[in-house]
């Protein structure tokens, strides 16, 4: 299992089942869009999407929540672009994709969990977010099962 999760090689040469790679595409373009949202939103997503309070804020206590934001949707970005180069070109890495995904959003509950954040109401993101897990699960499952596709 190891072996699929930390490939000898970055290759095309994904040996997953096939089903996998289509289970990651809609998790590449959320992760991109989502990005765009932070970055590009008025509110960075805090208040529209995260329902974090910025009314009740200072001014700049709010600005910083949205730089927050928009930097972390930068790095969502990248993290996405990563995705997108392992679904178009270096296959063979899926299943490690697949396992940052599943890291990030176990981590992030752990997180959430020492760190919570006081919004207004239940964030709109909080449906895809699960969505996307158990999207997220059997992809990862099926990458590790079966030969496969090899090159494509």
């Amino acid at each position: 299992m190891l072996n699929r999760i930390f490939p000898e090689s970055t290759n095309d040469q994904y040996r997953g089942h096939v089903l996998a790679i289509w289970l990651f595409i809609p998790i590449v373009l959320m992760k991109i869009a989502i990005s765009l949202l932070h970055i590009f939103s008025v509110d960075g997503g805090a208040q529209s999407v995260s329902t974090i309070p910025l009314d009740r804020y200072s001014v700049d206590a709010a600005q910083n929540i949205i730089a927050l934001f928009s930097r972390m949707g930068l790095d969502q970005l990248l993290l996405g672009l990563i995705f997108l180069a392992i679904l178009v070109r270096y296959r063979a890495m899926l299943p490690l994709g697949y396992a940052v995904v599943l890291l990030g959003y176990l981590f992030g509950k752990g997180v959430a969990m020492l760190k919570p954040t006081i919004t207004a109401g239940e964030s709109g993101a909080s449906t895809p977010a699960m969505i996307l897990l158990v999207i997220s699960v059997a992809g990862f499952l099926l990458s590790l099962v079966g030969r496969g596709i090899q090159n494509n």
